[in-house]
């Protein structure tokens, strides 16, 4: 019987652990952070005194006359500021600590486009518009299970990412507000990607690795076609086979570790929904080819056998 996977070694799974902890917290402070984004000042007009805070982008806002009350916010607001932006800086250190140590030790394998691709999306505010389907789903159950797949069962130069047509509207407003497109978020991640020709919903880059985007058949009143953004170069998820299916499915979360050891949250489906998924593509998806059926099999097998071993949960 073949081996699937392995358990990572102990001083890699250690450091897994521990950098693992600094990524989260480094997450949760810098998302705290932005709650204290620009500045609070008193401004005088006329014989009176106002507390204003402004925003990174310029815009202020009149948070009333010089009072006890106003003094206390203006206090609050500059201490807690200071202590967040303290805490920021120290956490940012040990997160190049930690990803100096995940390449020493070798605690990380996923593509570095990859987790690059998923970190430049979270520090976009699109993160949550898109999960990971296919094949690169393995890299987030791995490193929760503890384990190392065999790379036999992970080849790939393409990572598919599923939109999430249900939140349409809030996405359409995210990248309005940055008036930019998904294809020049990518270049940020790689400035070789480029729309592939006759192939509207990929990105490819100078090296060959395809960022495929994907979306359920329309439903309702989705639109259908659509273009992420209005630039005439930008990319048009395709209608997938079952994506629907994906789209509904419970949501799995990991942080996944680069070659390079930087790290990036992987939101992607539960196991549950990637084996059923993967059955149905091995039994029954129309036009498939045989070696691919037979990889799908394998996937889900391994994936399987993870939940059976209790090294993984359904949900995380």
């Amino acid at each position: 019987m073949t081996l699937d996977y392995l358990p990572l070694p102990d001083n890699a799974a250690r450091q897994v652990i521990d950098s693992m902890t600094v990524f989260s917290e480094h997450r949760r402070v810098q998302a705290d952070a932005k709650k204290y984004a620009g500045g609070m000042y008193w401004k005088r007009q006329g014989g009176y005194e106002y507390l204003v805070k402004t925003t990174p982008d310029n815009r202020q806002q009149r948070l009333g006359p010089r009072t006890e009350a106003t003094e206390r916010t203006h206090e609050a607001f500059t201490r807690q500021k200071q202590e967040t932006e303290s805490r920021l800086k120290s956490l940012r250190d040990a997160l190049k600590e930690a990803e100096r140590l995940n390449k020493a030790v070798k605690a990380g394998r996923v593509p570095n486009t990859v987790v690059a691709t998923l970190q430049t999306l979270d520090d976009a505010g699109l993160g949550q518009h898109f999960v990971v389907v296919g094949t690169h789903a393995l890299y987030a159950y791995e490193a929760a299970a503890g384990v190392r797949i065999m790379q036999g069962a992970l080849a790939t130069q393409d990572v598919d990412l599923l939109w999430d047509a249900r939140r349409r509207v809030q996405f359409v407003t995210d990248l309005a507000r940055m008036d930019t497109s998904m294809l020049r978020i990518l270049q940020r991640v790689d400035p070789t990607f480029r729309r592939k020709e006759l192939h509207n919903e990929t990105a490819i880059n100078n090296r060959g690795f395809e960022v495929d985007f994907l979306r359920r058949v329309p439903v309702d009143d989705d639109p259908h076609p659509f273009r992420f953004s209005a630039d005439e170069e930008d990319l048009w998820p395709v209608q997938a086979i079952r994506a629907s299916v994906l789209t509904e499915a419970p949501r799995f979360e990991h942080v996944v570790i680069s070659v390079t050891g930087k790290m990036a949250l992987m939101r992607t489906v539960a196991p549950i929904a990637f084996v059923a998924f993967k059955r149905w593509m091995a039994a029954s998806a129309p036009l498939r080819p045989a070696p691919k059926r037979r990889r799908d099999l394998r996937q889900a097998d391994i994936v399987q056998s993870l939940l059976d071993a209790g090294l993984l949960l359904s949900e995380h």
